[in-house]
């Protein structure tokens, strides 16, 4: 992948995700079609957090616009993308790589191999077999996992990548405290680091337990054959921007103790840039906390999810 061996796990299992998807929210014969020259080898890369725009025609649509933070697309046979419909709706669409132009501009400071390139395309035209409306929670195949619904989804793979890259600060400073204990002078003997390290392994245990808990929840509720109440909705959005923000206070706490170690060239560097990455991304920013509290504060009752938007009901 683009950037060797800053490989970020998670992160590159999107375009399988979004694959997995593709099959669930479409026909079973279109879907057929659609990795018959690919096989197992069938990837979609793209994004939905800046809609494009489409224009109904007959069969299906043309659509036009840009996007960006494609991770994997270099890798994938397809884009999956949203837009947004003359018809007022938001659509997802899936179609050929080659059908629009990739803009090699992921040059970045964290997360270099998730290779999170921008694409554009213009009256491009897509079957309506190939699209489906992306706020579906209706899947036509797959487990119960798939009526989650896309951002929900989503939230559960930055889930994994919060707590896993916030493992591995600790694990990269406990090498570091081995390889200095004992030296002159070594910062990682006094009780000072010792109760930092304490409460970062605190913190992002917590967080770790806290997303168990909803998540086990949702599964339960999945299991049932029932939708996620917008209270779920809540705490699952909610339980990702504790895991995200314990992984940032882990980083501090690291960079601080691991002294010129952190600075240089190698994994701790590297980490260390990738989370200040992957904790900028939407699903974790401002928008979706202030609108968590509002409902949980119980000023938004009849408020429902749509995305990241905690939407009021129409009046």
């Amino acid at each position: 992948m683009p950037g060797g061996p800053n490989a970020a796990p998670v992160q590159t299992t999107a375009p399988a995700q979004r694959r997995g998807l593709r099959s669930r929210w479409s026909a079973t014969r279109h879907f057929a079609d659609l990795v018959a020259a690919h096989g197992d080898r069938t990837l979609a890369a793209g994004q939905g957090t800046r809609p494009g725009r489409a224009r109904a025609v007959d069969g299906g649509y043309l659509l036009s616009g840009s996007g960006s933070f494609a991770s994997g697309l270099h890798h994938a046979t397809h884009i999956h993308t949203a837009a947004m419909v003359d018809t007022g709706e938001v659509r997802v669409f899936t179609l050929p790589k080659e059908q629009v132009s990739i803009v090699d501009d992921w040059d970045v400071m964290g997360l270099r191999a998730t290779g999170s390139v921008d694409y554009r395309c213009e009256d491009v035209f897509v079957p309506a077999e190939y699209t489906y409306v992306a706020t579906t929670t209706e899947p036509r195949l797959g487990g119960a996992v798939f009526r989650l619904g896309l951002a929900n989804f989503a939230s559960l793979q930055h889930v994994g990548w919060a707590l896993g890259v916030g493992r591995r600060l600790l694990d990269e400073m406990q090498a570091v405290a081995t390889a200095r204990t004992g030296t002159r002078n070594a910062g990682v003997d006094t009780a000072e680091f010792h109760a930092d390290y304490a409460r970062a392994e605190a913190t992002l245990r917590s967080a770790r337990a806290w997303n168990m808990e909803v998540w086990a929840d949702v599964e339960a509720t999945l299991d049932r054959g029932e939708h996620l109440t917008a209270d779920q909705e809540t705490l699952l959005r909610l339980a990702l921007h504790t895991a995200t923000t314990a992984a940032q206070d882990v980083g501090r706490t690291v960079y601080q103790w691991a002294g010129t170690t952190a600075l240089r060239s190698g994994d701790l560097n590297r980490v260390f840039r990738d989370l200040h990455g992957g904790t900028q991304h939407v699903t974790s920013g401002p928008a979706v906390r202030h609108g968590c509290g509002r409902r949980l504060a119980g000023l938004a009752p009849g408020a429902t999810w749509v995305f990241l938007d905690l939407v009021d009901p129409a009046s």
